[in-house]
């Protein structure tokens, strides 16, 4: 099993691939959480047959949110946690795991001149291309740092609200994640976090297999225990603001399970699941 540090390693190789590649102009990945078709990534992230994965859809349209900017929509996240983050006129906003800074920029049309936004990323390529989108704007409020989720070059009681996009399943440290969170946030600020989880055990099969385990729900962890990691870290007023089920198709299932079993795994309720959590310090 890969250390901590390898695990790094291997997600910030990926996303400076992704980085490096040609803009996506608004596609929606079918893979949210790693993949992305048009990327080149190495095998050890995404498997180089992406057969598997067609019609697997992870991420969600930005295109009509206001301040959306395709040349920075990489097709990566798993939900919209600006659209449920509660943004307000002059907040100081920060993304974890900004990537090419989608989500800073929808944050910058909510909190407006006369806020703040700051997207921090740990991979050096992701975070200049940030800032050339930043700069090809114009925007003078919004600004992007190199550094980890996991001890984030932030001050304490900084931010009014943090965002972050399909990031924290990636994370291997969780703890650590939302304790980092907690301590930036301003007393009485809250989160809006979207991320990959899951519920009951999937089919032994189809968790062992990289094509999609390590692609897309690497680091996933059950939705119980990630509400619990949120509850250890300090916060108050924990609640799901969307749940939505990523849908594998039968084609997919039945690598791994009998007709019989698919509908079994159907009506137990068991499968992937995009979350948006919502809670205060």
């Amino acid at each position: 099993m890969a250390t901590s540090t390898e695990l790094k390693e291997i997600v910030k190789q990926k996303y400076s691939d992704i980085a490096q590649s040609e803009p996506a102009s608004g596609t929606v990945s079918n893979c949210g959480c790693g993949c992305n078709s048009q990327a080149s990534v190495p095998t050890s992230c995404c498997s180089p047959s992406t057969d598997l994965l067609e019609g697997i859809q992870m991420a969600e349209s930005y295109e009509k949110l206001d301040g959306y900017v395709a040349n920075a929509d990489l097709g990566l996240g798993c939900g919209l946690p600006t659209q449920f983050a509660q943004i307000k006129p002059g907040d100081l906003v920060v993304d974890l795991g900004s990537g090419a800074g989608n989500d800073c920029f929808v944050a910058r049309a909510e909190t407006g001149e006369n806020g703040r936004v700051i997207g921090l990323d740990f991979t050096e390529t992701m975070v200049n291309r940030a800032r050339q989108n930043a700069d090809a704007l114009g925007y003078t409020n919004v600004e992007f740092l190199l550094g980890d989720i996991e001890t984030m070059p932030l001050p304490d009681n900084l931010a009014d609200v943090v965002v972050s996009n399909c990031v924290m399943n990636l994370v291997p440290n969780k703890q650590k994640a939302f304790a980092e969170t907690y301590r930036i946030l301003k007393p009485g600020g809250h989160f809006s976090i979207s991320d990959i989880v899951l519920e009951g055990e999937l089919p032994e099969g189809l968790q062992r297999d990289a094509e999609l385990y390590a692609g897309c729900v690497s680091g996933a962890i059950q939705l119980v225990d990630y509400l619990s990691v949120v509850d250890e870290a300090g916060f108050l007023n924990i609640r799901l603001q969307k749940k939505r089920e990523i849908h594998l198709p039968k084609e997919v299932l039945r690598n791994y399970l009998s007709d019989a079993d698919i509908q079994a795994y159907r009506e137990q309720g068991k499968g992937i699941f995009s979350v948006t959590v919502y809670a205060e310090k």
